[in-house]
């Protein structure tokens, strides 16, 4: 998630949409009083702009470190709600903390990608540490761990709350697109981050779905799909 008060943006973050390429590269337009927050520890590499900073925030809906973390003295996680702002961030959440008058005068924007495709991805990444990895057909079974919570984060009371909307089978476009509506003209190139080392990118999605598969994704994901009229093609 990134508050630029210096182009008066906010880009919210949302999973397996290339959010953390889009990140990278927006450090490298932001200012020194603009909210930038961190990625894990191995992505912060892609990052060739300013680092995760502004982050921690005093405010009432920020809840404080879990009692057993601290009282273990585990390190901070840097995704928790406790750090103040954080990556996948929901619009709600972000407008509470900025007021409305920041909330309505910026330009906000956030990326959504075909969800039988991001499924696939996200199955990749969640397995690509495991000696041995489940089917994706056995993944799918715990929806607890499997789920994609995308629509929340860029909606509020189910209705989209972005100026933008990007796809990501678009992604070079779209994010040129938002470029240009926040009046940045240079080029900002987008780096490679965060991909699934494991996931042959020559293989498409529809491969890996049978028929009851595809209709689950189409069950979990109907919110998207219909906003932005994906199709299983």
């Amino acid at each position: 998630m990134i508050l630029s008060h210096k182009h008066k943006f906010i880009f919210l973050k949302t999973i397996k949409t290339a959010g953390t390429s889009i990140e990278a590269a927006l450090s490298e337009i932001c200012g020194p009083d603009d909210v930038i927050t961190p990625f894990s520890p191995e992505n912060e590499s892609f990052r060739n702009g300013l680092a995760p900073q502004n982050y921690r925030l005093d405010h009432p809906l920020v809840p404080k470190r879990p009692l057993l973390r601290r009282l273990l003295r585990r390190p901070e996680r840097y995704y928790h709600t406790s750090v103040g702002f954080y990556e996948h961030m929901p619009a709600w959440r972000v407008k509470a903390y900025v007021g409305d008058d920041v909330w309505s005068g910026y330009f906000k924007f956030a990326f959504e990608r075909n969800p039988w495709d991001r499924q696939l991805s996200y199955y990749y990444y969640k397995t690509r540490k495991l000696k041995r990895s489940p089917s994706f057909q056995t993944f799918m079974r715990n929806r607890g761990k499997a789920f994609v919570e995308n629509f929340s984060l860029y909606t509020i009371d189910d209705d989209i709350a972005v100026d933008f909307l990007g796809r990501y089978e678009n992604l070079e476009t779209d994010f040129q697109t938002a470029l240009e509506r926040i009046g940045v003209t240079t080029p900002v190139a987008l780096p490679k981050a965060n991909i699934s080392s494991n996931r042959d990118a020559n293989n498409a999605y529809q491969a890996h779905y049978d028929a009851p598969l595809k209709a689950l994704i189409e069950d979990w994901y109907q919110p998207e799909i219909d906003a932005l009229d994906y199709r299983f093609e």
